[in-house]
């Protein structure tokens, strides 16, 4: 964008700002937050020219930049490591400069070359240069998983070494904030997490089943992240499941959708949280202990049809609680949040009934919907309708009369 255009979308967002609560119309409303958005991507371009400048003058830029805007360094460093990306990458420079993706597409861009090495780095970003048309298409969300995608394409392996690296560059930080709490930041590679998390979920599951604390926040994000602080709390003190019970077997689901040609791009593994982990590792989880410990399900899926999942799938009135077939099922088509846009993953949702239990709604599987607990209280408590079709689209109604309607569940990328 030139001057004159972010400066008639700098009066545009002025104006409509200076009205809301009186006369601004909800379309009035719209075009200026799209404004705002394409203000912001204008000036992430400008700083990142600025911060390439600023680089060629001064020998810590960083700290300049973290002077100048009053961030912190590590806010700054993200501006230069933006810049650094956008000069290997140019044709996202002109289009961040155009507003034709956001930041944070630049971003995803940045955080997926950093674990490959120097000549898979070079090689990513030959792959990233013509995927500008795809970033314009693509939420962020959707643009990181294509570049997971290149990312791989880099590795002459089958992902060994890349997971070498990973247990390399295991962590944890420890600090105290300035409220006096005290917190950590721990990274751990994809199969150290795939354990943490199974034996944290297990936890909350067994710790809180029936109720909650009082100390509970009400808002139902921070009340997850309240209770699995506690609960991780417990295991360390007790020394694992001392007290918490034993987890249920790690499950692991193959995905395999139908709707592939010849099985293009193979089977899709979820190992129960977004990671990538060499496939030949999955033989030997299962080897190592017998089978104990780990449960492989493959699930058969077409256009948001399941042809073959294990288990029963239709239970009926016969309890109001989803069976573990059903939830791999059902994790089989949604990755997240059945809400288009959140990306709160499947582990982290309840499943909702379609019609509801008390209004006589059965637990089959064509009547259960993942949703997270933000979105789980909006159709609860605030008259947002959702409903699916035959291959599970959705349709959300909103009481402002809105509709919202998405095809049928994907895990395929962007």
């Amino acid at each position: 964008m030139d001057v004159a255009a972010v400066v008639e979308r700098v009066r545009e967002v002025s104006s409509v700002s200076g009205t809301v609560g009186s006369s601004a119309s909800r379309s009035a409303i719209e075009s200026a937050i799209t404004a705002s958005a394409e203000i912001k991507a204008w000036l992430a371009a400008a700083d990142a020219r600025l911060a390439t400048a600023l680089a060629a003058e001064v020998s810590f830029p960083e700290q300049t930049i973290a002077d100048c805007t009053r961030e912190s360094v590590r806010d700054a460093a993200k501006t230069r490591e933006r810049a650094d990306t956008l000069g290997k990458v140019p044709g996202f420079a002109d289009a961040l400069d155009a507003a034709a993706i956001t930041a944070g597409h630049v971003d995803a861009i940045t955080s997926k070359a950093k674990p490959l090495t120097d000549d898979q780095r070079t090689e990513y970003f030959d792959r990233v240069a013509g995927l500008v048309d795809v970033a314009s298409a693509a939420t962020v969300d959707e643009f990181r998983t294509r570049l997971a995608m290149e990312a791989r394409a880099t590795e002459r392996d089958d992902g060994t070494e890349r997971l070498e690296r990973q247990r390399r560059k295991t962590g944890v930080r420890v600090w105290t904030d300035a409220e006096g709490m005290w917190r950590f930041d721990g990274r751990f590679d994809p199969l150290a997490g795939v354990e943490l998390d199974a034996r944290l979920e297990a936890a909350v599951q067994s710790l809180f089943a029936e109720a909650v604390p009082d100390t509970c926040p009400t808002d139902p994000v921070l009340e997850q992240q309240h209770l699995r602080a506690l609960a991780f709390h417990r295991l360390v003190m007790d020394g694992g499941f001392a007290a918490v019970g034993r987890p249920a077997r790690r499950e692991i689901v193959v995905v395999v959708d139908a709707d592939q040609p010849n099985g293009a791009g193979g089977p899709t593994i979820d190992w129960g949280i977004p990671v990538e982990i060499p496939t030949r590792l999955l033989a030997e989880m299962c080897a190592g202990d017998g089978g104990d410990a780990v449960a492989v399900h493959p699930v058969i899926v077409r256009n948001g049809v399941v042809l073959y999942a294990p288990g029963e799938l239709d239970l009926g009135r016969s309890t109001r609680l989803a069976n573990r077939a059903q939830r791999r099922a059902l994790r089989a088509m949604y990755p997240t949040c059945a809400i288009p846009g959140c990306s709160v993953r499947y582990a982290r949702c309840k499943l909702h009934h379609l019609t509801w239990w008390r209004h006589g709604g059965e637990t089959d599987l064509s009547n259960l919907l993942p949703l997270c607990a933000r979105h789980h209280s909006k159709v609860h408590d605030t008259g947002w309708d959702v409903r699916l079709g035959p291959n599970r689209e959705l349709t959300v109604s909103f009481p402002d009369g809105t509709v919202r309607n998405t095809g049928p569940p994907s895990r395929r990328a962007a």
